[in-house]
């Protein structure tokens, strides 16, 4: 059977909808019962982040050398950003949170996610998780990253004020947050969560849009995260593009071509 122009290899439902894996032109992809892809891996090469917005979330490194202690996962899907963390960072412990438990299934089925020590999966509410562990989990991340959303788009839990100013206490005071935002700049919903973030992390925010996508990636800094120079970033880039072959040297010249109003919170010039 073929659907959004490739080959159906799995389908179930759970109360959330339809779950699909659809395989075209080599690659795997997960689909919530739309034509937009939730997760995509490359068969011949299941360890590359195939999909733009996935690998631009990667820009975290820029600004972080290392991930050797402790991040917080929000939103799994076919489990591509876990998969990269683990096998590239052998001394990060991962705790990831996803609201169904057929994506988890699926993940490890369908999409080669592994079974490791240092991955703990949970089933849970993201928001819920976050706002009940803002005391028990306090400043224990380094880094943590969002990417929850439902056919329909972000999903509605995260989507306030109140989320971010659980997951500032979350982080640690060197921490930073990851997330992936959907809908464009001029899209509401993005320019309030935006607004939320500044208000959040005392404008210690930077956006890198994703080319032809309508992804934009956020990255949110805690009081204590360093101010990097502008020459070290530069060095960085070309140092992770040549070891990742992911494109660091655009990102960075993006970062800065979007960030004019708040960069100097971020970046020293």
């Amino acid at each position: 059977m073929y659907k959004y122009k490739g080959r159906l290899i799995y389908e179930s439902h759970d109360d959330d909808g339809i779950l699909e894996v659809i395989e075209r032109d080599g690659v795997r992809s997960l689909h919530f019962g739309s034509f937009p892809r939730q997760s995509s891996m490359l068969l011949t090469d299941p360890d590359k982040l195939y999909l733009n917005y996935v690998r631009a979330m990667t820009s975290w490194m820029l600004f972080k050398p290392t991930l050797d202690d402790q991040a917080l996962v929000i939103g799994l899907g076919g489990g591509s950003l876990t998969k990269h963390l683990l096998h590239h960072f052998p001394e990060c412990r991962l705790k990831v949170i996803e609201y169904r438990e057929s994506v988890v299934k699926i993940a490890r089925s369908h999409f080669g996610l592994p079974l490791d020590p240092r991955l703990k999966v949970i089933i849970d509410d993201g928001a819920k998780y976050v706002r009940q562990r803002t005391e028990s989990q306090s400043e224990q991340y380094s880094l943590m990253f969002i990417d929850a959303f439902d056919h329909e788009g972000m999903a509605p839990s995260i989507s306030n004020h109140a989320f971010f100013d659980a997951c500032k206490m979350l982080l640690k005071k060197d921490g930073m947050l990851v997330i992936n935002l959907w809908g464009g700049v001029s899209n509401p919903l993005f320019q309030q969560v935006a607004l939320w973030l500044g208000s959040t992390f005392d404008w210690r925010t930077l956006f890198l849009p994703v080319p032809d996508r309508g992804n934009i990636i956020g990255l949110a800094f805690n009081k204590e995260a360093p101010l990097h120079s502008m020459k070290d970033l530069r060095t960085r880039a070309i140092i992770l593009e040549q070891l990742y072959q992911i494109e660091f040297i655009t990102y960075l010249k993006e970062i800065v071509k979007h960030n004019s109003s708040v960069i100097n919170n971020s970046i020293q010039k």
